[in-house]
């Protein structure tokens, strides 16, 4: 599973609302290789699911994550950072072994 803080949710509900997003519009979250750390977590906006996806449902958003993505992020909590040097998307991934300073990246 994979799930969002309020915090997070209403963060990504509100740049829907600004970019317009179509109202069956999914948040996918995803692993890709590289980063300093050996791999990369994505976020993006995703109106299809296809068969090799899982769903959650989190603060009233759906959650994408691909089988694959989910072998390796598993119990991960996203949330969000409103601090001055590290504003963003936070990962809190039971899984990762390390990070990189920016937090993007994991091993």
């Amino acid at each position: 599973m994979v799930t969002l803080t309020e915090q997070a949710a209403t963060v990504l509900l509100g740049i829907m609302k600004d970019q317009t997003v179509d109202v069956n519009t999914k948040v996918r979250v995803g692993v890709k290789g590289g980063g300093c750390s050996g791999f990369t977590y994505t976020v993006d906006f995703e109106t299809k699911k296809s068969r090799f996806d899982l769903e959650f449902a989190s603060f009233g958003l759906n959650v994408l994550v691909d089988k694959k993505s989910h072998l390796y992020i598993n119990g991960t909590v996203i949330d969000w950072s409103n601090d001055l040097n590290d504003r963003g998307l936070k990962f809190n991934n039971p899984s990762a072994k390390g990070s990189c300073g920016c937090r993007t990246s994991f091993m």
